[in-house]
């Protein structure tokens, strides 16, 4: 079984990691492999001489870009394990509660945290999609559309994931900072 297939049977399985979150990262970079896809095809093609430097940007962006998701994925992964983790701690006693509390409270921030980064990358992706579709490749137009739509799928999923652990945490100014810098990027994968 290789890597996709791989990962495909577990996030099918009773596992509470990967879930969502990791899932979306692996869209975005997705999104990230068909923006390089696109670029590296037409930057082989001798008509497309002018946007050839462009399309040669495009594609170490889109390059670098996959590899910051494909592990962000990781990320998001041990993130969510913290909160698993730190649900299962004890909580008999009022020190064991309020060790389990502390810890769960971290998790969260932290599981808050690394699809709140991943967003950042497909609002990121979004914009290099746009670029993309500029290089004027009309044979590559669904490919285009699909890394925008991987890429605004990707930014959806990880808005959710942020958005549940933040119902969950108790620390306001956490949440208000996090959601604050969530606004921005959905403000500007919106102006993409």
């Amino acid at each position: 079984m290789d890597g996709i297939d791989a990962y495909l049977e577990r996030l099918a399985s009773a596992d509470p990691t990967p879930g969502g979150g990791s899932a979306a990262t692996l869209v975005g970079a997705f999104g990230a492999a068909l923006c390089a896809m696109v670029a590296r095809i037409t930057r082989a093609a001798p008509r497309f001489a002018p946007v050839h430097a462009e399309a040669d940007a495009i594609v170490a962006a889109a390059d670098a870009l996959r590899a910051r998701l494909t592990a962000a994925r990781a990320l998001d992964e041990e993130a969510y394990a913290r909160v698993v983790a730190a649900s299962a701690l004890p909580k008999t006693t009022d020190d064991e509660k309020a060790v389990r509390t502390t810890s769960l409270q971290e998790a969260l921030a932290g599981a808050a945290e690394a699809p709140l980064a991943a967003a950042a990358m497909a609002a990121e992706g979004a914009a290099l999609a746009r670029r993309t579709e500029a290089l004027g490749n009309t044979h590559l137009v669904s490919d285009v559309e699909c890394a925008f739509a991987f890429f605004g799928a990707a930014l959806e999923a990880c808005t959710a994931n942020v958005r549940i652990n933040h119902r969950f945490m108790r620390d306001a100014e956490r949440v208000r900072a996090q959601d604050e810098r969530l606004a921005a990027i959905l403000i500007a994968a919106r102006s993409v």
